[in-house]
């Protein structure tokens, strides 16, 4: 009966969290049935008239539709590849400095742009890469025309990228350096009498025990495959790169808010929505098969 009264009060702990969950998240999904009508917003979601799956194959036959959809995932993937590997690589190198207060001082400097939106950051690149910006003024003293950045389909999208992984490798940084605390340290003892120096050491105990986080890192990212970052791309691009980097996200909000075609962005956002939400089931099952990790 006491532990039964501690289960209760637990329970009960959850109540205001479950209440706001179904007011934020659950609630709204019923909007979805606008995916579904010729949305008047005079009318109302109960009087607007239905269409069926109109919206949808509109979607399909706009001539910007594959493109946006490889836009996405190219750049979705890129962020994924980069945001493993960067952190990866760093957290071996930081592992291996032995001066502690360096050591902390660097992994803390990585760490802070974390903590700073893309409406902070972005003004910041758009003001290095504008044409009298730094990295133009830099180039320029090298002898190199200045180049229009954030004008070009062949910059911009580079940018985006990686100053996406400048922003979340040191985040990312810290979960494999708590994957090499994990490691017994006997096992480098014992590498040591055997005289393995630091870079075997590295290769044949460090990397091959982080082989586990890292393939469930790699499945779990699976589920962002069409998640490329809506806040970033917003805040920096522009009409004139929209060819390169106008992704799902952004063109739901610009054909839905700008334009007024409610019923299509809610189509093309409830699309994404159940691909992603397969994706992630996939990667979990991926997740649970290869590392043995699982939620439920």
């Amino acid at each position: 009966m006491k532990n039964t009264r501690f289960i209760i009060n637990y329970h009960l702990m959850l109540i205001p969290g479950i209440i706001l969950l179904i007011m934020f998240s659950i609630v709204p999904m019923f909007g979805i049935v606008i995916a579904f009508q010729n949305f008047i917003p005079t009318k109302g979601v109960w009087h607007s008239p239905w269409v069926g799956f109109d919206n949808f194959k509109y979607m399909f036959l706009l001539p910007d539709s594959m493109q946006i959809l490889k836009n996405t995932i190219v750049i979705a993937i890129s962020k994924i590849l980069l945001g493993l590997i960067v952190p990866f690589i760093f957290s071996l190198l930081l592992n291996e400095v032995r001066h502690i207060l360096f050591k902390r001082s660097i992994q803390t400097i990585v760490y802070l742009p974390h903590f700073l939106s893309w409406v902070i950051l972005s003004g910041i690149f758009l003001n290095f890469f504008t044409l009298n910006g730094f990295i133009n003024g830099l180039l320029q003293w090298f002898g190199i025309d200045p180049i229009m950045f954030l004008t070009s389909n062949f910059w911009f999208r580079p940018i985006l990228v990686v100053s996406d992984v400048w922003k979340e490798f040191g985040f990312s940084t810290i979960v494999y350096l708590a994957a090499i605390t994990s490691i017994s340290t006997t096992l480098y003892e014992a590498a040591a009498i055997d005289g393995a120096n630091r870079f075997k050491q590295l290769m044949h105990i460090t990397i091959p025990s982080m082989t586990p986080i890292v393939i469930l890192l790699t499945t779990l990212s699976l589920g962002n495959v069409l998640n490329a970052g809506f806040e970033q791309i917003l805040n920096m691009y522009n009409p004139m790169v929209y060819s390169s980097s106008d992704i799902i996200d952004t063109y739901v909000y610009r054909i839905g808010l700008q334009e007024m075609q409610y019923g299509l962005a809610t189509a093309v956002g409830l699309l994404k929505s159940v691909i992603s939400f397969v994706l992630i089931v996939f990667s979990y099952k991926l997740a649970y098969k290869y590392a043995n990790y699982r939620i439920f």
